[in-house]
């Protein structure tokens, strides 16, 4: 469903990006090229800040929110998904917050307050919340990140974990040309 927020903003998305059926796509938001939006995903920007103002939430090119996330804001600020990019089932991205192209995020992943930088790999049930990833990290399944963590403990993406990551990406793609296809059949 593409539906308005209360301040009458309507999501833009563009002709080639595949959204299901079941997923809400609520105000201010832009999807690009190629995106997959998955079955009861949910995308919305409706909160606005104490001036009224509200920064979009940007889906980038060739990148896939799958099964049930969720992505939202609070008080207006922006949420930024790169290109390429992976949100894994039932993810959670509360703004503000900034996912670099070429990142994958695993399954029950929550981020917020927080920036991934391109190419890093955050494995399943993890949570990124008030601090900044640096480029090409490899966040562990049930890790803990905040501002107090020591990064330096964390470990480099290693190149299976960028092949997986580019095969995810490159998978959700082919099925936006598949439902695009299928999409008057049903």
């Amino acid at each position: 469903m593409i539906r308005k927020n209360p301040t009458g903003d309507l999501p833009q998305i563009h002709e080639s990006a595949y959204v299901d059926q079941t997923a809400i796509i609520c105000g201010k938001v832009i999807v690009h090229e190629n995106v997959f939006i998955g079955p009861y995903a949910v995308i919305r920007a409706d909160e606005v800040n104490a001036e009224g103002g509200m920064e979009p939430i940007v889906i980038g090119a060739n990148s896939n929110i799958q099964d049930g996330v969720v992505i939202h804001s609070k008080s207006g600020a922006a949420v930024t998904i790169g290109e390429h990019s992976s949100i894994a089932h039932r993810s959670i991205v509360h703004g503000p917050a900034e996912v670099g192209n070429n990142v994958f995020i695993g399954f029950n992943t929550v981020l917020f307050n927080c920036r991934v930088g391109a190419g890093c790999v955050v494995r399943h049930n993890s949570v990124v919340d008030g601090c900044d990833l640096p480029a090409g990290f490899y966040v562990p399944s049930t890790t803990h990140i905040n501002a107090h963590t020591d990064l330096s403990r964390i470990a480099r993406v290693n190149a299976s974990a960028t092949e997986f990551s580019e095969d995810v990406a490159r998978t959700n793609v082919e099925l936006v040309a598949g439902y695009k296809r299928l999409q008057n059949e049903f």
